[in-house]
């Protein structure tokens, strides 16, 4: 099975479909034209593994036509867009000390959380 992602106007995921694979027809039309009819939306073919595309997409994801590539929502302002994997990057690297971290965008820094 082939899964689908619906993009507004605005390249916005809106919804993802799970549909016939890409060589099947369905009344005679692919599964993006047949998914696509009677809707305002345009249909992009996705995929758990990232062989195409580079990440499944997600609803909120924004469909990149120059990269081929959806890409999640920016979770910081700081953090940059990888153009190679279509990922959200920190400017600094992940702690690789064992140590549970989340990111606090007004240190610009990587912060221990502690568990109770």
């Amino acid at each position: 099975m082939a899964s689908y992602a619906y993009i507004d106007d605005n390249n916005v995921v809106v919804t993802v479909i799970v549909g016939k694979d890409e060589n099947e027809l369905i009344d005679g039309l692919s599964p993006e034209q047949y998914y696509a009819q009677g809707t305002p939306y345009r249909v992009v073919q996705t995929s758990y593994n990232g062989h195409i595309r580079k990440n499944y997409a997600g609803i909120g994801y924004t469909y990149d036509s120059n990269l081929d590539a959806f890409i999640p929502p920016q979770p910081f302002a700081s953090w940059t867009l990888n153009t190679t994997t279509c990922q959200w990057q920190a400017p600094k690297p992940y702690p690789q000390d064992g140590q549970i971290y989340s990111w606090d965008e007004s240190k610009g820094d990587w912060v221990s959380v502690t568990q109770s």
